[in-house]
């Protein structure tokens, strides 16, 4: 007999695998939407690439821990990017166990453009305090607090196309009551003072030539580096 033309049609068969049995049902879990979708936490950013068994942070930034074990076991010691206290500790720790290895040259390859004052007087401390010699070779720039620690190298020298940077370092910032911050004040000046008087002695110029140079910001090639008294040689190639 004829069905009505309103009846509901048959509902169409189930899929069939082709074994003939109906397909498994997929994994319980909860409903995700496609991954274009789906919100997802935020994930932390991936820790910077570490060889195993060396110091995280280290005397030289963004150097693997394995060629600065290389260079370590040469003598060579890296100030490479800003000079921070944390910098300066890995520098020192350096020094100090070089030092007590022997007596011969220690290489201080610098290529920073500054940092913080109390970090580079760190430094200093110890460069004046080692019975081996300090040789800094400036390899890309010097500036700021960090021409002090190259000034208390033993011999000073830069590759040709390295630049210096006579800048007054400035104070970080301090927060507190006045008179801890002008406590602070009073130490920055302090410490200013004797990265004045330290260049001074290191290149013969006097002191207001050194101070109006750190208050301008002036800049100096290699060879203008040499003629001032900051480095003593500049590194040419073979040809």
């Amino acid at each position: 007999m004829d069905q009505p033309h309103n009846a509901t049609p048959p509902p169409p068969p189930e899929p069939r695998n082709h074994f003939g049995s109906l397909p498994s049902p997929p994994p319980p879990g909860p409903w995700q939407r496609p991954d274009s979708l789906r919100w997802q936490p935020a994930q932390p950013p991936p820790e910077p690439w570490h060889t195993p068994g060396t110091p995280a942070g280290g005397m030289g930034a963004g150097i693997p821990g394995w060629l600065e074990e290389r260079l370590f076991d040469q003598r060579i010691v890296m100030v490479r990017g800003p000079l921070t206290g944390q910098a300066a500790t890995g520098i020192a720790a350096a020094l100090l166990t070089l030092d007590a290895a022997g007596p011969e040259p220690v290489q201080l390859h610098v290529a920073s453009g500054g940092g913080d004052l109390n970090a580079a007087h760190a430094v200093i401390d110890v460069i004046d305090a080692m019975a081996a010699p300090v040789h800094a070779v400036v390899t890309s720039e010097a500036g700021g607090a960090v021409l002090a620690v190259l000034a208390a190298a033993e011999r000073r020298s830069a590759y040709r196309h390295a630049r210096f940077k006579l800048a007054e370092p400035r104070a970080a910032g301090v927060t507190g009551t006045a008179d801890e911050v002008a406590a602070a004040a009073g130490q920055h000046l302090r410490e200013l003072e004797e990265l004045v008087l330290r260049l001074v002695e290191t290149t013969g110029r006097t002191r207001s030539r050194v101070e109006d140079d750190l208050s301008t910001g002036r800049i100096l090639s290699a060879e203008e580096a040499r003629e001032y008294g900051l480095i003593d040689d500049v590194i040419v190639g073979k040809g």
